[in-house]
């Protein structure tokens, strides 16, 4: 039987943190210059809420200022991401290419589930070519209430899928592959967590424990 992998982005495929900070200090000093913030940038505060879609980021980050103002911040945030992914200044996890052809080669489907934006996601499947291997790309965008479990179960019901397994790094991830029926994979990366983590069925170090994991999730 087929079996399906449903990934994760920032923090699993992506290492996100090597465009985040850029990417953050940029956004904080263009609120700066627009007299809209006047301490440093909140890096650890958004290090601890990593994962969470970005609405509830700027809630978290911008409590005092209007929704409009975290819209505006929002989309320059999200121009800086973009920029700094196609000037090449992100990186892929270790392995992940291997890991995917792996996958690809042994009748495993492959999609991505993101609490990302569709257009940031697109920037990095476009830069690392990503769609040589995998099926679908989905965005938290595509899905009114913004839970990584109705997503996923957005994608077992496209592709029917039956078997297969959610890696991540984060709760949301965890708990989207529980509400879906799939086995849950957390990913020891830098932004997990290990109380978060405890909550999955299989904890890997390294994308390459997915070649032997893989074979057995249909046993």
């Amino acid at each position: 039987m087929k079996q399906a992998l449903i990934f994760d982005m920032d923090g699993t495929l992506f290492q996100t943190d090597k465009i985040l900070e850029l990417s953050l200090d940029d956004t904080f000093s263009h609120l700066r210059s627009l007299n809209k913030w006047d301490t440093a940038t909140p890096i650890e505060k958004y290090r601890e809420i990593m994962g969470v879609p970005l609405p509830k980021v700027w809630e978290a980050l911008l409590p005092n200022h209007s929704i409009e103002e975290r819209e505006q911040t929002d989309a320059f945030f999200l121009e800086r991401l973009i920029e700094n992914i196609r000037n090449g200044k992100g990186a892929l996890y270790p392995n992940v290419t291997e890991v995917f052809s792996y996958l690809k080669e042994n009748n495993c489907s492959i999609y991505i589930a993101s609490n990302g934006l569709t257009e940031y996601l697109k920037a990095i499947v476009s830069y690392y070519k990503l769609d040589r291997w995998v099926t679908e790309t989905f965005s938290i965008q595509q899905i009114n209430s913004l839970n990584k479990s109705d997503l996923v179960q957005s994608i077992i019901q496209k592709y029917g899928i039956i078997t297969g397994a959610v890696v991540g790094d984060r709760l949301s991830d965890i708990n989207a592959a529980k509400d879906n029926d799939l086995v849950s994979i957390g990913c020891n990366f830098d932004f997990s967590r290990e109380d978060e983590l405890s909550q999955a069925d299989i904890v890997i170090d390294n994308l390459l424990e997915l070649q032997t994991i893989s074979s057995k999730l249909s046993q």
